[in-house]
């Protein structure tokens, strides 16, 4: 094969060796000469170099950019090329003997002689890798296409014309360099080997271009081979040698290992069914390693006429900063004669000119200084002014003066005074000054008290004014939510806003909002604890041994534990009335002050919200007034009305709470009308506090609680005493039931369902005062009324009547006053009130057993001996108290908390119910000696029958024993029928007509009927008992069981 043209070649002689280290930039431009020369075109290449190439050499993708790197100086088209080699045979090339025919012995190498060779896995390059050198390359490829459209060049850089016909290079450069954007499609991959099989008229295969010929277009000997010929398998973007369709194109079909010798290759045949043509061996074709180093030297001869066509514009570029430079030594040297200029102007002109300015300066500066001067006497002035009104009280001129100082300071006119004060400035930064300021702050700080002090005492005047205004009796009235109270504590004037707005206006100017607002929160305080020790009684003695004590300590004040001892006892001193008005005065001043300061923070807060933000100057320190916003902002954090009001009631009622202790004992015994408004005041100033503050002063409840407590014992103590010393005093006498007793026993049933209007109305409301009958305890009762008798009215409960004894009537006003008690002290004190109640009734059972089933009566009460009546009467009695007990239980019940059903209300109505079966068991008890009485009077009746006859006195028909048994039965009946229920009597004779049967039958059976009139004598006895108890309701039947007993007994024994 032979080369049309020069070429480098990689194999090169010792002059030119190639390393991959060297920079690629290092190719020279060939110059015309060597374009020129020829002779060396057909110099023979270097021995077999060519052939030594291994499968490594010629490995990897054609890279047009960085497969072939050179020195920067051993690049000569006259050197020595391996391109002449390509005329000698590719066997002489190699150095290896011809083998037209295979030697003797001679036997073909197999698999196993040839060692297996792994393929190197040759890594992808990322394209970013290339853009350093795309970015330098750039510039140069941009010329080059600018040299390509440039008409005209000159004559020592034009190439011959034919060079510019040939663009298979520059293609693919564009094809390459478009590698890294979307704009060139990649290049699709062959569809089989048999496709990209190159033949003898197509080396690039059927997609590479045809061969041109000399037949077609005869090139210019000076133009180096087109890359036409260079199969396009290398210019394609998907080129990896490792595939093996790929491979198989670049080796043109060439065998690895050659198969043994009489074995055909099992190549298929082609598309045309032809076979092709026999493979050549990879390791001794030599041809092919010319041809890749061919390929090679045919591309870098075009890389080198492409960077030789770029260079115009490099030189065009060298051209024009000559220019420039000319340019601008011409600039700097007219730039140097102007500034010699200027220097002569300045020396003759300006100097001059400057001396004069300085000094017309300096003239004014002096004049200034006179004017500060001036205005600084002037502050010096106005400061006194300010101090001597601050002493007289002035503050709104001292403020206003304390503005004009500001003014005069910050070198501002005063307004209105037109063009007199113009010229001011501003003394601020003066030195002399900086004293200036603390005496500034100390007069703005005196102005400020000032404001405050005026501030608080418009306030709490307003304070004690409302309380002088407002009746208590209103006071109270609009706390028990009665209607048409109006709110006088919402009212305000239009002097007293004024007033307030002319105040805040001053507290605003002089900054002194926030103190103003703490000193009123703390005039507060001290108004409430004023207005306790206002209504005080004195702390002081003014007897005569008081007097004597405080000369024996030669004239001292008392200390403060004195004034408090003295106080303490003075306050225990106080009766009930004088107490009540006490507690009266100091709550409703307290509540109206609250509500009143809670007015004064409402209107405090509308006024500043109306105020205009005033326009005064800055004071000379520098800080600025607050404006609206500030000041109202620093109105609603100072003046909370939760914490205000909430520090308020806790300190008053800190001061009340002292006071009610000290009362204490005398509290717990008022008198149950005087307790309930005690507890309703309290209730009620509670309320109001909570009511204003939102706070619930725990500690004045805790404390009124106890004192409920304390009274609700004390008064079930009392109410025990009462009922044990009327049972003690009782005759045991049927009592009329009086009509007050009636009302009082209505209103204990009516309470089972709702509460009686009279229980509200039994204490007169806290607004209206009380004579002093209230104190005597509401004892008095009917049962101390006259007795009638055999007449006695009685009591009524559901249909049944009870006779009852004076100590039994008196239970009812206890039972009403407790229940009473439930409906004003509320539910949580009921399960105390139940607890005191159930005592009572305890006491009344326990003493009412001593006194009759013990016959204390008798030593006590004064009675000879405790009669069948007297039992009839404590069992009538006892089932009053049992008929009473589930209509209090009731009403005791619907006073319960509502929390309680499960815990001690519960308890508190199980003890009802046991105090009803305590009661029961004692009436049971009073029936069973009933019946044991007359039992017993019949066992003596019946001993008298069996100790044989007796003698009848004259006259007489019925034997003494039966006329006194019949006798005793019908008088028990008649009591009992007159004092007990039909039911309790019919129970009791029934048990007693048993015992008779028990015992009479006995007797009749076993008395012996001595003569016939002895038996006449056993049947008119028989006789009489049937008529005479036989009357009585279940006491027929044992009649005629007697007498038909009798009868039988004297036939018998006759």
């Amino acid at each position: 094969m032979a080369s049309p043209t020069p070429r480098f070649s990689i194999d090169t002689s010792a002059t030119t060796p190639t390393s991959p280290t060297f920079p690629r930039s290092g190719y020279p431009f060939p110059d015309s000469l060597h374009r020129q020369n020829t002779a060396n075109r057909y110099a023979p290449r270097r021995g077999s170099s060519a052939s030594t190439l291994s499968l490594q050499s010629i490995g990897g993708s054609l890279d047009v950019n960085s497969n072939h790197r050179r020195t920067s100086s051993s690049v000569r088209e006259t050197s020595q090329n391996a391109i002449s080699t390509l005329l000698q045979p590719p066997i002489t090339r190699t150095g290896l003997p011809q083998h037209n025919a295979p030697p003797p012995g001679y036997r073909a190498p197999t698999t196993r002689d040839i060692p297996p060779v792994t393929l190197t896995n040759i890594p992808h390059v990322p394209p970013e890798n290339f853009r350093d050198y795309l970015t330098r390359i750039g510039p140069l490829f941009e010329s080059f296409k600018r040299g390509r459209i440039e008409p005209e060049q000159p004559a020592w850089l034009k190439k011959d014309t034919e060079l510019e016909k040939t663009d298979r290079f520059a293609e693919a450069l564009e094809r390459r360099f478009s590698r890294d954007g979307s704009v060139s499609p990649a290049t699709p991959r062959q569809p089989s080997s048999a496709t990209l099989s190159p033949t003898p008229e197509t080396p690039g295969g059927p997609g590479g271009h045809k061969r041109k010929t000399s037949a077609n277009i005869r090139r210019n000997r000076n133009e180096p081979t087109p890359l036409s010929t260079i199969p396009s398998v290398y210019f394609d973007e998907d080129f990896h040698l490792e595939n093996p369709r790929t491979f198989d194109v670049v080796s043109e079909r060439a065998e690895i290992v050659r198969p043994p010798l009489g074995q055909s290759s099992p190549d298929p045949k082609a598309a045309n069914g032809a076979p092709h043509p026999p493979r050549k061996a990879l390791a001794t074709n030599a041809i092919l390693q010319e041809k890749l180093s061919w390929y090679m030297d045919t591309v870098e001869v075009h890389l080198i006429n492409s960077i030789s066509t770029a260079s115009t514009g490099f030189f065009a570029a060298l051209g024009s900063l000559k220019e420039l430079q000319t340019e601008a030594e011409e600039s700097v040297a007219k730039i140097q004669s102007l500034r010699e200029d200027l220097r002569k102007l300045d020396r003759e002109v300006a100097v001059g000119g400057l001396e004069v300015a300085a000094k017309r300066r300096r003239r004014a500066n002096v004049r200034k200084l006179a004017k500060a001067t001036a205005q600084v006497e002037r502050v010096v002035e106005e400061v006194k002014r300010a101090d001597e009104l601050v002493d007289e009280g002035c503050y709104d001129e001292a403020a206003d003066q304390m503005d004009r100082i500001g003014r005069l300071v910050c070198g501002r006119a005063e307004p209105g005074s037109g063009g007199e004060d113009g010229d001011l400035m501003d003394l601020r930064p003066l030195k002399a000054l900086q004293g200036l300021d603390a005496g500034l702050q100390e007069l703005q700080y005196r102005i400020g008290a000032g404001f405050a002090q005026r501030f608080t005492s418009i306030l709490m005047d307003d304070v004690r004014q409302h309380g002088e205004r407002v009746p208590k009796s209103d006071t109270l009235k609009r706390w028990s939510r009665q209607r048409g109270i109006p709110p006088l504590y919402m009212e305000t004037n239009d002097p007293f806003r004024q007033d307030l707005l002319a105040a805040l206006k001053g507290l605003n100017r002089a900054g002194y909002t926030a103190a103003a607002t703490t000193a009123y929160r703390d005039a507060v305080q001290r108004e409430m604890k004023a207005i306790i020790r206002k209504h005080l009684p004195s702390s002081s003695d003014d007897d005569a041994d008081s007097m004597v004590s405080t000369s024996t300590r030669g004239g001292g004040k008392l200390s403060q534990q004195e004034k408090s001892t003295i106080l303490a006892r003075n306050l225990r001193a106080m009766d009930a009335e004088d107490a009540e008005k006490l507690l009266v005065h100091i709550y409703t001043a307290i509540g109206e002050a609250l509500r009143r300061i809670s007015t004064q923070t409402k209107v405090l807060l509308d006024v500043t919200s109306s105020m205009q933000p005033a326009s005064t100057p800055t004071p000379p320190n520098g800080s600025a007034h607050p404006n609206n916003d500030v000041q109202q902002d620093e109105l609603s954090q100072a003046l909370d009305l939760s914490s205000l009001l909430g520090q308020a009631v806790d300190s008053a009622q800190t001061q009340l709470t002292k006071i009610l202790k000290v009362r204490n004992e005398q509290a717990v015994r008022l008198s149950p009308e005087r307790f309930v408004r005690y507890f309703t005041l309290n209730r009620l100033f509670a309320d109001e506090c909570e009511a204003v503050s939102g706070r619930g002063g725990q500690a004045l409840k805790g404390l009124v609680n106890a004192q409920v407590s304390g009274f609700v014992q004390v008064l079930g103590t009392a109410e025990s005493e009462r009922i044990a010393g009327l049972l003690d005093r009782d005759d045991w006498n049927a009592k009329d039931f009086g009509t007050n007793d009636e009302k009082l026993l209505q209103r204990v049933l009516g309470g089972m369902s709702k509460d009686p209007v009279e229980w509200g109305r039994s204490v007169r409301p806290v607004w209206e005062e009380v004579g002093g009958a209230v104190e005597e305890a509401v004892v008095g009762v009917n049962g101390e009324g006259k007795g009638k008798g055999m007449n006695a009215k009685p009591a009524h409960i559901d249909e049944t009547r009870y006779i009852l004894v004076a100590s039994a009537i008196g239970l009812l006003p206890t039972i009403d006053s407790f229940l009473a008690l439930t409906t004003h002290l509320g539910p949580s004190m009921t399960p105390a009130l139940a607890t005191a109640l159930l005592d009572v009734l305890r006491t009344f059972n326990s003493r009412s057993s001593q006194l009759v089933l013990g016959a204390g009566a008798t030593r006590v009460s004064g009675l000879k001996n405790i009669t069948t009546k007297h039992l009839a009467l404590a069992s009538q009695a006892l089932s009053f108290v049992v008929a009473l007990v589930p209509y209090v239980r009731e009403c005791v019940r619907r006073h319960l908390p509502a929390a309680s059903g499960g815990g001690g209300g519960g308890g508190v109505l199980a003890e009802f119910d046991k105090t009803k079966r305590s009661f029961q068991d004692h009436q049971s008890q009073i029936h069973d000696k009933l019946v044991e009485i007359m039992t017993t009077r019949s066992a003596i009746h019946v001993k008298t029958l069996l100790s044989g006859p007796t003698v009848l006195p004259n006259g007489a028909e019925v034997s003494p024993y039966m006329d006194t048994l019949t006798r005793e039965t019908q008088t028990l009946h008649r009591v009992l029928a007159r004092h007990l229920a039909e039911f309790d009597v019919s129970l009791i004779m029934r048990r007693i007509f048993d015992a008779y049967r028990e015992q009479w039958v006995k007797a009749f059976g076993e008395v012996v009927v001595g003569s016939e009139e002895a038996g006449r004598r056993l049947v008119r006895d028989a006789e009489v008992f049937e008529a005479r108890v036989g009357r009585i309701e279940g006491g027929e039947g044992l009649g005629r069981e007697i007498v038909e007993l009798v009868k039988g007994r004297v036939r018998k024994g006759g």
